[in-house]
């Protein structure tokens, strides 16, 4: 009992003894090259997004930030090689929706729980999940969609991307939500599944914006809802899927930057001050809305709270259709 009064008494006198330590750390940092991974290949979106994160960096914090492209598994190795990295700010990662928040659950074994093994920095943006039609579609709202699927069930198709991706779990959540059935036709990425989309081959998609916008904004093809809680800048005339009749369906693609768990918070702090100031440039603001998106800058806390509603969210949604991969 008198050890442990002893060491309770000590505890303070160690943590104001070690705070100074990583004080000094966070002010010396960096002092070396960052490595950004970016667990997806070399000209994606991910990259295009890293790539400018890692220029405006650099210039912020002094030092080099060098791309490390990890591609493979939807996002899931270049994740896991950063859970596993020392957690000292050398190592950072680029993250989406789906390799922080959908792999977890989607895979078996992914190698990392995303909030015991990485500690969110902040948000970047969000791309927001699009229904949308073909313009001889005969569904042109959510609302007519759903009515649709509920007269003639299994008989309407929407496109989506591959399986377990965003805008394709999406589709399964529209079906759960709304309590609808239909067929989902996957393909191999979004570029076939829009150019599918304006053949009129698939007459309904759940897709992101960036290959679809000019054909939105041509009239060639038509958003239906934006799958977000708030309209999208890039398509103001759109309604949400709230608006649209569906409160609570939102679904689309967030990015971030995290690092592995461990880090010392002062160094958290300064990279996510860094972060905030370059989402806010003219420069990276229009390179969000290139890829479809809106600014979304954030607090760590703020990070971590969104991980965890859409691991919850979609962890359920994998759970309940035995969606998980071996």
């Amino acid at each position: 009992m008198r050890a442990a009064t002893r060491l309770s008494a000590a505890l303070p006198l160690l943590a104001a003894l070690c705070f100074p330590v990583s004080a000094a750390v966070a002010q010396d940092y960096p002092n070396k090259p960052i490595t950004l991974i970016v667990p997806f290949p070399a000209g994606g979106g991910v990259d295009v997004i890293g790539r400018i994160v890692a220029d405006k960096l650099a210039a912020a914090l002094g030092q080099p930030v060098i791309i490390d492209n990890r591609g493979g598994a939807a996002g899931v190795i270049g994740t896991r090689v950063a859970a596993r990295a020392a957690p000292d700010g050398y190592t950072l990662v680029m993250a989406t929706t789906g390799s922080i928040a959908i792999n977890p659950n989607l895979y078996a074994n992914p190698g990392y729980q995303t909030l015991k093994d990485l500690a969110p920095i902040g948000l970047i943006s969000s791309t927001p999940i699009v229904l949308m039609a073909h313009p001889s579609a005969s569904e042109t709202s959510l609302a007519a969609l759903i009515a649709a699927a509920k007269r003639e069930p299994g008989k309407i198709n929407i496109g989506t991307p591959p399986p377990g991706t965003s805008a394709n779990l999406a589709a399964e959540l529209l079906k759960s939500v709304a309590n609808i059935d239909y067929a989902i036709v996957t393909y191999r990425g979004t570029g076939p599944l829009t150019t599918d989309l304006l053949g009129g081959h698939v007459k309904l998609a759940l897709n992101v914006l960036a290959p679809a916008m000019s054909s939105l904004k041509s009239g060639s093809l038509k958003a239906l809802a934006v799958l977000a809680t708030k309209r999208s800048s890039l398509l103001p005339e759109v309604p949400t899927s709230a608006e649209a009749g569906l409160p609570g369906f939102e679904a689309g693609l967030n990015y971030g930057l995290l690092a592995p768990a461990g880090m010392p918070r002062p160094i958290i702090e300064r990279l996510n001050r860094a972060l905030r100031a370059l989402v806010d440039t003219p420069e990276v603001r229009a390179r969000i809305a290139a890829d479809g998106g809106d600014p979304m800058p954030s607090t760590p806390e703020e990070y971590a709270a969104d991980i965890e509603r859409e691991n919850m969210k979609w962890g359920a949604l994998i759970r309940k259709l035995n969606l998980k991969v071996d």
